[in-house]
């Protein structure tokens, strides 16, 4: 994109596209432009996933390394097959049971796919969202769309058109915005290209709604660590991710000893003068009311309801860095079900700064 060019900002109704502003989307990414898009997870940075300049032209928007490979997003099984060696028989279960949906599977990849996509890996990641002005946008432009999230590299993914804009204004062409992400994390990622499939990123199809059509499905060992330096198979598996500005602290024990340790630990950094924010629950913000009081206070949601916490999460820590804080204190909660996604977006942001009893 040109120094100086203006980003279009494409207000679209998701209940109802119009269809006149997805045809002017759909052209930019046909010529090769970068547009970013609203999916049921977060808002994605879109382009041609056949054309390798075009792919190039994301990385450089993000400032994302090039060894990390990206999703590429379909509107149908016509565009799979054509990017994919073979289609195991489990892959087509899958998606007849989770698509359109927050579900992305790693195949064998054709020689379609360019290596600018896979990071040079013979696998393809690939995804059909279950947002109508994504299905709409691809469906209109006629091709796949490569996109990882649309943010800054490293820092949390964009549930908002106008998150997207603060992060990327004037590097792309346009921002789709289509209203909030419901699911708020990115989809969970499914390495079918082993005897028994892998999760390489959990997100919003958890593992053991998996396990209700396959049977064993396996964790990558390396979830939720730092990036080891071999190439990852998965967007999330290397590098700092989701990180505000603030530092994130978690903080683990039972409901009773987290909150009296946050509210430790918020006397003692306000007491270095610094700014803290703490993330709570429903269940206990009221423990954060009297003082020492933090200087920003976010309720993500109910525990009874992860659903609510992930789809926060994200505005939260972006909501954080609005508000100047330097210390963010993070509850934290059980890894099971979606609760395994949100602890690792949590631990990525945190940078290992755990605090335990």
């Amino acid at each position: 994109m040109p120094a100086g060019k203006r980003t279009k900002y494409i207000k679209i109704d998701p209940q109802v596209p119009e269809l006149h502003k997805i045809r002017l989307a759909a052209r930019i990414l046909q010529r090769g432009g970068v547009v970013a898009f609203p999916t049921e997870t977060v808002y994605g940075l879109g382009a041609n996933a056949l054309d390798p300049y075009a792919v190039r032209r994301i990385f450089r928007a993000k400032g994302r390394p090039q060894d990390n490979p990206l999703i590429v997003h379909v509107a149908g099984l016509k565009m799979v097959k054509a990017l994919t060696a073979n289609l195991p028989s489990r892959a087509l279960e899958l998606m007849r049971r989770f698509w359109p949906g927050p579900l992305t599977l790693v195949l064998p990849k054709s020689s379609l796919v360019p290596p600018e996509v896979t990071a040079g890996l013979n696998t393809v990641a690939i995804r059909m969202p279950a947002h109508p002005v994504a299905l709409a946008l691809i469906k209109a432009a006629g091709l796949p769309v490569a996109a990882p999230s649309a943010n800054l590299s490293g820092k949390p993914s964009p549930t908002t058109g106008h998150h997207v804009l603060r992060d990327l204004r004037g590097k792309i062409e346009a921002v789709v915005d289509g209203g909030p992400a419901w699911v708020g994390l990115e989809s969970t990622v499914l390495d079918l290209t082993s005897p028994v499939p892998v999760i390489l990123r959990p997100g919003g199809i958890t593992r053991e709604q998996l396990r209700e059509v396959l049977g064993e499905v396996s964790l990558d060992p390396g979830i939720g660590q730092p990036g080891d330096g071999a190439a990852p198979k998965s967007p999330g598996m290397k590098y700092i991710h989701y990180a505000p500005e603030g530092e994130v602290y978690l903080v683990e024990g039972d409901l009773s000893s987290m909150a009296s340790r946050i509210r430790e630990l918020v006397a003692f950094f306000k007491g270095q003068g610094r700014r803290v924010a703490v993330l709570a629950t429903v269940e206990t913000a009221a423990r954060y009311m009297g003082d020492p009081r933090p200087d920003y206070l976010e309720v993500l949601g109910s525990r009874q309801d992860l659903s609510q916490v992930a789809a926060r999460l994200f505005g939260a820590l972006r909501n954080c860095d609005r508000h100047g804080m330097e210390v963010i204190l993070a509850e934290t909660f059980p890894e099971e079900g979606l609760g395994l996604a949100i602890m690792n977006r949590l631990r990525k942001a945190a940078g290992n700064r755990i605090i335990r009893p």
